[in-house]
């Protein structure tokens, strides 16, 4: 049986075209080695031209017995929080971007979250997303949860998944060090999952009891603190909500050897 990835994120050139016209992060500067990456929150990192080739990427999926890819944007820029009217214009070359590859590919479709409104949610279903991908740092506390309900109502009444990932990455505070390059994807991207799954188990799930969630990244491990969890009166029967779902990007298998002993391999 074909293999299905729900996890991958691609460049389109019209996309990062758009990033190398502004002047504050996140933006694409192109230096010696190429194009760089510069944003508020992190350290800034090269873009591999190869790897953003979407050929060559469809010839990676079927050598590795994959027959779809969902694309997702890379949500620790922090697009979807900028101000709307700086949002959109990139969302939609992202989107756009996204949807004219067709297959192989599918799109998990990016909205602002700046004034979220359940239509932007509707005209990406309509345009054949799967879903919606959402920093999950928008959804790590009870106030960004409500704030987001039209987004997630719109997707549970079209009874389509919501994909949490890490982001958007917090900027430095004045006078701190400079951070290593591996320091976010292990302190706030698994803090702002961690977070978000908490979240969703004690205020979404009442709220939008027919969602489909995919949390990346095993929602930061957040499943194997089920005893710490139970143990300091948290929502522990969460790890065997049937709707909630975890993709195992960056992990290897002692992780996933634990999670599946905690939510299952069907989760």
């Amino acid at each position: 049986m074909p293999g299905f990835d729900v996890h991958q994120h691609l460049w389109p050139e019209p996309f990062t075209a758009l990033l190398a016209e502004r002047t504050s992060p996140p933006y694409v500067r192109i230096d010696g080695d190429g194009r760089r990456l510069v944003l508020a929150g992190e350290p800034g990192s090269r873009i591999d031209a190869r790897a953003q080739d979407p050929d060559e990427r469809a010839e990676q999926l079927a050598a590795a017995g994959l027959h779809r890819a969902l694309l997702a944007i890379s949500s620790p820029l922090g697009i979807e929080t900028l101000p709307r009217a700086e949002a959109r214009p990139l969302l939609d070359a992202w989107n756009d971007a996204a949807f004219a590859l067709g297959v192989p590919f599918g799109v998990w479709g990016s909205v602002a979250l700046d004034e979220p409104d359940g239509a932007d949610v509707d005209a990406l279903l309509d345009r054949g997303a799967v879903g919606i991908a959402l920093p999950a740092g928008a959804l790590a506390t009870a106030r960004g949860l409500r704030r987001a309900a039209p987004l997630l109502s719109a997707l549970e009444r079209r009874d389509a998944p919501l994909f949490l990932h890490p982001g958007p990455a917090p900027a430095h505070a004045a006078g701190d060090a400079p951070e290593p390059a591996w320091w976010p994807a292990l302190t706030g991207y698994v803090a702002e999952l961690q977070a978000s799954w908490l979240v969703f188990a004690h205020w979404g799930r009442p709220a939008h009891p027919a969602l489909r969630v995919v949390f990346a990244a095993l929602a930061g491990g957040a499943p194997l603190h089920v005893e710490r969890i139970g143990a300091r009166g948290g929502p522990a029967s969460a790890v065997h909500d049937p709707l909630v779902f975890y993709d195992t990007s960056s992990y290897g298998p002692r992780a996933l050897d634990a999670a599946i002993r905690v939510v299952g391999r069907d989760a």
